[in-house]
């Protein structure tokens, strides 16, 4: 066996951090613990993103939430996408047994069972605080992306949302997108075409059917008012823990499409709200999202594409993000490439191309004088990873074969009665959980067909508000719907402008 003291101090110097810290567990030598060859995790580089991986039951996701459990203790709020529903536990204490007796002798530490701030979020009628946005919020770009639209189809939806814009048409849920593809392809296809351009018929049917097959996978739910604030995800309880906001989308499984519409949209309004932090010492919000693959999974190469784009920017604004899957090979190379910590659980070598994965896996880690990775990834028990990550300098840590820590919380999920105390006692389900439906772009344009067809012989009127109006040397200033909705009891506490950003969602300004 080798030098055990030698061993300690390689791990140490690897994982001893000047700034704050976390605690993941401690250092594994040919099968044996060495409680003084701890792994931490350093605050400061969390928002260089992660990856915790490894086959179904090896314990991905109590390592999940055993970080977040830590992050909240330090003051730092998370966000966790709850695919398989085995997270709400986090809101209890957890018991100790005698699995747990033992892991923690081994590490020489004691356990300490306690319950966490909790926040059940919900993307559709799951029980929780209600997440939607606009259709107007969400833009033209990343819109596009979803539906997989070509440049011609794209340009158009660009068109189309200028020209809501412009004619005091808010476009809030699907319903007034597809009134609007409507009303596009044919009653105002001409007055249309006379200010903004040529319109294909053909793009707006098939901008159309598209958007139509993400209402088939229930995105109604998603689309429309009350839009929420990310901002209330970044919530800390009068003790100073960070809020761990539990998104439940155990009934999104079969609808990947519409998961990784929501994820990429939240993202961009992360990036587009939040400030520049430079290098900030600790995070503002960490973001885990479980069984990953299935953003990947139907996504196209254009929203892979955006989706890389937003991991590599985001974190210059403090969000950290950390994808957990049962294999590596599920996250596109060029998003790997991005993830600075690595939190690798055992993988099963059943087939050749089990064998072949297990051997590019290997190839992502450092070489390390004490370990053969490869066979050691067949190799691992539950609760036990391999570990790399960023110091707080940027460079890659020693690989360790790290036993970890248990998470101190339930390791089970909340009782019915349990998740109802939780919802009826949150703050942010009377502000969400209610259907706002304000007239928009469906109610307007079927007004005025409506009109239309009462007076034949009257012209559409020309709704025409685009904040300037030129006459004889003078110029008008009107308010456009968007001003109005701003100013309106029912808009939210932000202040909007038609301003887009990078990835075409609206900008939004703090008051």
């Amino acid at each position: 066996m080798p030098d055990i003291e030698s061993f300690s101090t390689h791990i140490n110097e690897g994982y001893t951090f000047k700034g704050a810290a976390i605690k993941l567990g401690a250092a594994m030598l040919e099968g044996n613990v060495i409680p003084a060859a701890t792994i931490n995790l350093p605050l400061k580089t969390l928002n260089r993103h992660g990856l915790i991986a490894g086959a179904t039951g090896t314990g991905k996701t109590k390592t999940l939430q055993a970080i977040a459990e830590s992050l909240s203790d330090a003051g730092v709020p998370v966000l966790l996408m709850d695919i398989k529903g085995d997270l709400s536990g986090l809101a209890a204490p957890g018991s100790e047994n005698e699995k747990i007796k033992e892991r923690y002798t081994l590490l020489s530490d004691a356990y300490h069972p306690r319950a966490f701030p909790v926040e059940l979020l919900s993307l559709s009628e799951e029980k929780g605080v209600r997440m939607r946005a606009t259709v107007s919020e969400f833009g033209p770009v990343l819109l596009a992306k979803v539906l997989e639209l070509n440049d011609t189809q794209s340009g158009l939806l660009s068109m189309l949302f200028k020209y809501c814009d412009d004619h005091q048409l808010p476009l809030l849920d699907l319903k007034d997108l597809c009134k609007v593809l409507q009303y596009a392809g044919n009653e105002g296809k001409t007055a249309m075409e006379q200010e903004y351009g040529k319109i294909s018929t053909a793009s707006t049917g098939t901008i159309l059917r598209k958007v139509i097959e993400l209402q088939q996978q229930n995105a109604d739910v998603f689309f429309g008012e009350l839009s929420f604030d990310v901002q209330d995800l970044m919530r800390t309880d009068s003790m100073g823990n960070g809020m761990i906001n539990i998104l439940r989308v155990t009934d999104m499984q079969d609808r990947p499409k519409l998961f990784s519409t929501f994820m990429l949209q939240l993202l961009a309004e992360l990036y587009a709200t939040l400030p520049e932090q430079g290098d900030s010492d600790r995070p503002k919000l960490v973001l885990f999202i479980d069984e990953a693959h299935l953003i990947f999974k139907e996504a196209g190469k254009a929203l892979l594409q955006q989706i890389e784009t937003v991991v590599k920017l985001i974190r210059s604004k403090s969000v950290g993000v950390f994808f957990c899957t049962q294999n590596p090979q599920d996250i596109p190379a060029a998003v790997l490439s991005q993830l600075g910590m690595k939190i690798q659980h055992a993988l099963r070598a059943f087939t050749a191309n089990d064998r072949k994965d297990i051997r590019q896996t290997a190839q992502n880690y450092p070489d390390s004088p004490y370990y053969k990775t490869e066979e050691l990834l067949t190799q691992l028990g539950i609760g036990e990873a391999l570990v790399t990550l960023l110091n707080e300098k940027g460079i890659p840590t020693p690989l360790a074969h790290t036993y970890l820590i248990s998470p101190r919380s339930r390791m089970d999920v909340l009782s019915t009665e349990e998740i109802d105390i939780i919802v009826n006692r949150s703050m942010l389900v009377s502000k969400y959980n209610y259907v706002q439906d304000r007239e928009s772009a469906y109610e307007i344009l079927s007004r005025r067909l409506e009109t239309a067809v009462q007076e034949p012989r009257s012209p559409l009127p020309k709704a025409n508000t685009t904040t300037q109006t030129r006459s004889a040397g003078r110029k008008t200033t009107e308010k456009t719907w968007l001003d109005k909705a701003l100013n309106s009891s029912a808009g939210k506490q932000v202040q909007r402008s038609v301003v887009r950003t990078l990835f075409g969602v609206i900008q939004k300004m703090l008051r």
